[in-house]
């Protein structure tokens, strides 16, 4: 192996087990709790090894925790301890998930008590820990010098969650931890501070367009394409967590139909949705990209789902050419149902349509995805990456066996 070559393999292989470390819990996942709520990161390091980093889990059933960790500084020496104290804080998580319990003030304490003979004396770590209670619909903070966390309200109204404790550093020894009622609140944003930081095309930094930005956005996708519009050169790491609760109820139900597990049924489902597209927006180049995501989607359902075919003997049907005789075979002795629901929803000036696609098979961990998506050369997945490719997100349900999608009308 030549130099260059190996320098490539080793920063590819540090980069690797940095995506390891940073731990999401809600990889192409939503929240299915009493609301719905969508999760989504954004992950841009500006070299292999970046001091952002990022973690998001599933503690217990109602406690869900995020970490935002920005190493000051760069290079080497910001990257290590981001990755020591990330490793760390998901170690504790993972025994706390074992034990099925969560306390939030031992976790941070932990965390301090840990890093603090590791850090240099002249080092300080910007970090946020953010726990939510969804029972009792509940923010709890404490923010190390981080940027401010942005907050909309069912009203459109943006509250700001400034940092209650200095940077993070050797000398240590006390933190805050406050609390906020997220009741009335449908919409969340934490950074880095690369994003604040970050210099605009017209010379401002854009903390001056962010609250704007934010609001205008009912994704992350949205939110994206307006932060790398209005962005120069990047300097620094840039990450982000954004959630959004849907409301997905009778007052933004649309209609819903149930199909039984067959090819005709594949056919008639994605004719039926076609149809219901060019009646909703019969202007909207919008209806192509959604009929798209909905044959590839319904059909994952109908194979993967109720039919309960993996990957590997998808990929030995074609290669034996009995795919299609298989499937009818398989279908003759199953029972189960695909339903499909249609929400419709108003943010700011757009209106979205979220699509559900259910199937009543065994479901499957999105974790999957994930090593799919780092290996995109390999057919598994396509489905999903062709979907992700024509709608503004898509989310399953905890056991994998519901999946929603979004496109703008």
């Amino acid at each position: 192996m030549q130099p260059d070559e190996y320098k490539d393999f080793q920063e590819q292989m540090a980069f690797e087990k940095e995506l390891n470390i940073l731990r999401n819990d809600f990889y192409y996942k939503l929240i299915d709790g009493r609301e719905t709520t969508l999760v989504d990161f954004m992950y841009y390091p500006l070299d292999t090894l970046s001091g952002d980093i990022y973690t998001a889990r599933q503690v217990t059933a109602d406690k869900i925790f995020y970490l935002l960790v920005d190493g000051m500084g760069k290079g080497l020496s910001a990257s290590l301890t981001s990755m020591i104290l990330t490793a760390y804080i998901n170690h504790k998580i993972d025994k706390m998930f074992l034990e099925n319990h969560c306390c939030f003030e031992e976790l941070i304490e932990d965390a301090i008590e840990f890093i603090r003979p590791i850090l240099l004396d002249e080092e300080a770590v910007a970090i946020d820990f953010i726990c939510f209670d969804t029972s009792k619909k509940k923010l709890h903070y404490a923010k190390f010098a981080m940027p401010i966390s942005l907050l909309q309200k069912e009203n459109n109204e943006v509250l700001k969650i400034k940092s209650n404790n200095p940077p993070l550093s050797k000398w240590t020894k006390k933190f805050q931890v406050d609390t906020f009622d997220v009741e009335e609140v449908n919409k969340f944003l934490f950074i880095s501070d690369g994003i604040v930081e970050s210099k605009t095309k017209d010379g401002s930094l854009y903390i001056e367009h962010i609250e704007k930005d934010f609001k205008c956005s009912f994704t992350r996708e949205e939110f994206k394409a307006k932060l790398f519009d209005k962005l120069d050169d990047i300097e620094d790491d840039l990450t982000l967590i954004f959630l959004n609760k849907l409301p997905l109820d009778e007052k933004t139900f649309v209609l819903e139909k149930t199909f039984e597990t067959s090819l005709n049924a594949v056919e008639e489902a994605s004719e039926w949705y076609s149809v219901f597209w060019e009646k909703l927006a019969p202007e909207s180049n919008s209806s192509a990209r959604a009929s798209i995501v909905f044959s590839e989607l319904f059909m994952n359902a109908y194979e993967h789902g109720n039919l309960n075919i993996s990957s590997e003997t998808k990929h030995k049907m074609l290669e034996e050419d009995t795919y299609i005789d298989t499937l009818l075979e398989y279908e003759k002795k199953c029972i189960k149902s695909l339903h499909v629901k249609i929400y419709k929803l108003h943010n700011a000036h757009h209106k979205y349509l979220i699509t559900e696609i259910a199937d009543e098979g065994d479901g499957f961990d999105t974790q999957v995805l994930s090593k799919i998506f780092r290996n995109s050369h390999k057919f598994n997945g396509r489905g999903v990456f062709v979907s992700r490719k024509n709608s503004i997100g898509i989310y399953y349900n905890t056991k994998g066996n519901k999946v929603l999608f979004l496109n703008k009308i």
